[in-house]
């Protein structure tokens, strides 16, 4: 017998999915999630859970979670380990936030949609009590100098086929590796920004701030579910493996858009009265090209635009 109801009624989710969870005292199984993960994500519909041995098939990307009318599922919280590690006097907890995070934080507030508060956003993280604020630009600019200069070698030595793809999105990545595997040798071998910004602070900053690095609890603020599951994937450990530290994972946990303003509320702290706070010096900025990786497209148009002016040696027009 399944320990899930049928796929006719709703999405199944397995007790382990490290992105999303059902809190099933909410559900009102009126079918909204069933219907995204078939008719949209075109997941649900291609497998039957006798022939998984009753686990569901899911690619982390959340959207279950994002069209439940009563927050029934929603992403598997990991707000509450992160405040625990901010509590513990032997951890440092560095917090990395996402491109798009600033200009969709303040809704949780009551600001209007789209809403810039990226000064506020560091002023709260810093009032919630970590102890670094890194923006993920810095490394979304190392993913562009990287997808593009491969995408010069696909172009003008043929290393490998063509079109190219981004390789940033964990559950696009997943889908392809689930349903068509034949298109893998077209995504990029660039890790995404969160994948390089993880082992990037536990090597690089950890060293130039006098850091240890087994002290450090490295958390990615991000309105993605699936980064949740990108991080917990056996290759994203190359900072272990620098220092011989088998256990010791790149990135530590991942906390959503969402989770970071449940901690704010329930610690009662006054977001739209917070003053504006920047980010630390080191790993705390980042160019353009990383910014836009917020909007559709953005991650191809900086890397095409990179491409562009590596090649040419010119700016890259505006179109």
């Amino acid at each position: 017998m399944s320990k899930h109801l049928s796929v006719d009624v709703r999405v199944p989710i397995d007790s382990d999915n490290p992105s999303i969870m059902r809190h099933e005292e909410k559900c009102i199984k009126c079918g909204q999630c069933k219907n995204i993960c078939k008719d949209y994500i075109s997941v649900l519909g291609t497998y039957s859970l006798a022939e998984t041995k009753d686990r569901a098939v899911c690619i982390n990307c959340g959207q279950c979670a994002n069209v439940c009318p009563v927050e029934s599922i929603t992403e598997t919280y990991e707000y509450q380990q992160v405040r625990e590690a901010v509590k513990d006097p032997e951890k440092i907890v560095i917090v990395s936030t996402s491109p798009s995070v600033r200009a969709a934080l303040g809704e949780e507030f009551g600001t209007e949609e789209g809403m810039f508060v990226q000064g506020k956003m560091v002023a709260l993280l810093r009032a919630l009590g970590v102890d670094y604020v890194l923006d993920t630009n810095f490394s979304a600019d190392l993913t562009i100098m990287e997808e593009a200069s491969e995408l010069i070698e696909r172009i003008t030595k043929g290393t490998k086929p063509l079109p190219q793809f981004t390789s940033c999105c964990p559950a696009w990545v997943k889908f392809a590796e689930i349903y068509y595997p034949e298109l893998l040798d077209h995504i990029s071998t660039a890790k995404s920004p969160i994948g390089m910004q993880g082992p990037t602070i536990k090597t690089y900053f950890a060293k130039l701030m006098g850091i240890d690095p087994e002290k450090i609890v490295n958390v990615a603020l991000t309105p993605c579910t699936a980064k949740k599951f990108e991080i917990r994937r056996e290759e994203m450990k190359d900072a272990g493996i620098s220092y011989g530290k088998e256990d010791m994972r790149d990135m530590d946990h991942v906390i959503t858009t969402r989770e970071a303003a449940l901690w704010a509320k329930e610690e009662e702290i006054d977001f739209l009265s917070l003053e504006d706070s920047d980010f630390d010096q080191f790993m705390g900025e980042g160019s353009g090209a990383g910014v836009i990786f917020g909007n559709s497209g953005g991650v191809m148009e900086a890397a095409l635009r990179t491409a562009y002016e590596f090649i040419t040696k010119e700016k890259a027009p505006d179109i």
